[in-house]
């Protein structure tokens, strides 16, 4: 049986002040063996503030639908139908769309990108395969020294001109390099040349409406924006890379600390590129581009400007969960999803994340504080969203939130949001 209007009080800070926060109400239901799901939300909006939701599917039926917290600045409530932007989780859900396309018979992975999109094939760049795209090798994350403007980011036909004319920074599967920006707009070209419709069509045709899902939007229509959570973190994320993205220079005491995290990890056997860091998320004015507007998410910027719901990510999962079909209607055969989620093997060398992080085509493995569930897959994102499923456990978790900092692949909150679902799929068994 669900409850309903779950609440719990929280206690934070030194024990010896005894200060209590102001109490979080997490709404919705959850079932019994889903519960301690509330009582992680709510300590998620008890220190990070604003909102959030969290949504996961069990076995083919939700098991837990939570929000709690506040939408924007001013403390509307989160409510049952509030969409919050989502940064890269977005690819995850752009990846899917392209793999239908796949399922559908219109490329297939080891395709040349150009044998689909023409103008592609030049400077260098005509054995580039829809794989290594998918799996971040094709050498294009450099997008700082394609656009001049984070706010080119807007003009989907700008930057796809600006993807042809662009030479790779290294040979095509010679090295995986983490597309931060720039994966969605190849993604979604691929998808919209062999369609014949607009990204964001694809998305609501393919995905949304076959799903039933209430709130999928990479392009929003204006009648949705009023759903929209307001992001609370946007200038205190991208404001860190200002003496970067500004004047391309760094200050000396950035330039200091960015040794100093170079050396510590070269010492850990890693190596950081901050370089490559900078080109793939940092075109100029980024700190000061608002992923919140509504002008940004009418666009359609596929790694990057997702507008969702939790519940709707975690459906989404769940049907690749579940081989590709969830309440009788099928998104992806199984032989296609096989494909899309087979582990890549590594390549020998990085850049931008420095470390392997075990992808599939567009998909990346899943960490969670209970552990690495071997054949789960899905994306996380800046600021702390993620989504994922494990086809072991027949499970997906969702998480939106619109407050806290993160880094560009999630933080602890996914982490750890994770990690109690899958104790409870556990203890669900016994």
């Amino acid at each position: 049986m669900l409850d309903r209007s779950l609440r719990w009080p929280w206690i934070y800070g030194p024990a010896v002040f005894r200060r209590e926060a102001p109490s979080v109400v997490v709404k919705g239901e959850s079932s019994e063996a889903f519960a301690p799901l509330g009582r992680e939300l709510e300590r998620i909006v008890t220190q990070y503030g604003g909102g959030a939701a969290l949504a996961v599917y069990h076995r083919g039926e939700l098991v837990a639908d939570l929000w709690a917290g506040a939408r924007d600045a001013v403390g509307t409530p989160w409510t049952y139908n509030t969409m919050s932007p989502s940064f890269s989780t977005t690819k995850g859900v752009a990846a899917t769309a392209l793999h239908i396309m796949v399922d559908r018979g219109l490329l297939d992975y080891d395709d040349p990108v150009c044998k689909h999109w023409p103008e592609f094939g030049q400077a260098g760049k005509q054995d580039i395969t829809v794989r290594h795209v998918l799996s971040h090798r094709s050498g294009l994350y450099h997008i700082r020294r394609m656009i001049e403007s984070a706010e080119q980011l807007l003009d989907w036909d700008y930057v796809i001109h600006a993807l042809e004319r662009a030479t790779p920074v290294h040979s095509p599967g010679e090295r995986t390099g983490y597309h931060g920006l720039t994966f969605g707009f190849l993604v979604g070209e691929l998808v919209q040349r062999v369609s014949g419709l607009r990204f964001s069509e694809v998305v609501r045709r393919f995905i949304a409406e076959p799903l039933g899902l209430d709130g999928c939007y990479i392009g929003a229509p204006e009648r949705e924006l009023r759903r929209a959570a307001q992001l609370l973190m946007p200038r205190s994320v991208l404001r860190s890379l200002a003496p970067f993205a500004s004047e391309g220079i760094l200050t000396h005491s950035v330039a200091a600390l960015v040794r100093g995290a170079e050396r510590v990890l070269h010492l850990g056997g890693v190596n950081l590129d901050t370089q490559s860091i900078l080109d793939s998320f940092a075109p100029r004015g980024i700190h000061a581009f608002d992923f919140s507007s509504k002008a940004t998410l009418r666009a359609t910027i596929p790694a990057a400007n997702g507008l969702f719901t939790a519940r709707s990510l975690a459906r989404m999962y769940a049907a690749l969960a579940n081989g590709g079909e969830l309440d009788g209607v099928r998104i992806l055969s199984q032989d296609t999803l096989k494909r899309a989620t087979q582990r890549q093997r590594p390549t020998r060398y990085t850049s931008v994340i420095p470390f392997d992080m075990g992808w599939r085509l567009g998909y990346h493995s899943v960490l969670t504080s209970r552990g690495l569930p071997r054949r789960a897959f899905g994306h996380f994102g800046l600021g702390g969203s993620g989504a994922w499923g494990d086809p072991q456990r027949n499970l997906s978790v969702a998480l939106i939130v619109n407050s806290g900092v993160g880094s560009p692949l999630g933080d602890f909150r996914i982490i750890r949001s994770g990690g109690v679902a899958l104790s409870c799929a556990r203890s669900s068994r016994r």
